[in-house]
Formats: structure tokens, sequence, C-alpha cells
């Protein structure tokens, strides 16, 4: 699924351990998460929203035509 947690974590100046580390998952796991190949639940989208000071709209917001 298309998402933009890779651009909203480099704005906020995280690797991608970083991240992982702050959320409690692994590094493979946002690397699946910002490819598109890992759909992760609401909490851990909004936990992944606090820690890159984003909103879950802006990040994972998608249009019904992009998910037909």
């Amino acid at each position: 699924m298309k998402n933009n947690v890779k651009v909203a974590r480099i704005k906020a100046d995280l690797t991608q351990q970083q991240l992982a580390d702050e959320v409690g998952i692994t590094r493979q796991t946002v690397s699946l998460i910002e490819k598109g190949k890992y759909n992760p639940s609401l909490k851990l989208c909004l936990q992944i929203c606090y820690a890159v000071h984003g909103k879950l709209d802006d990040l994972f917001w998608v249009e019904k035509e992009e998910f037909e």
C-alpha cells in the first residue's frame, strides 16, 4: 500500500532504525512499510505519526481510485 512514511521519516531526521526503536518494531518492518509491502495496524500507524510528527491522513491516506 502506498504511503509517505519514508518522506516523513527523512523530514524528521530519523533513520529506519531510530524510527523502529521509537515505535517498537524492527528496522526491516519499517523498510517493508515504506515499500508498501506491509500494512501496519492502526495503532502502529498512529505511533509512526507521533514519532515523525505527522498526521495520519498525510502519511497513510489513499484515494479510493488508487486503492481499487
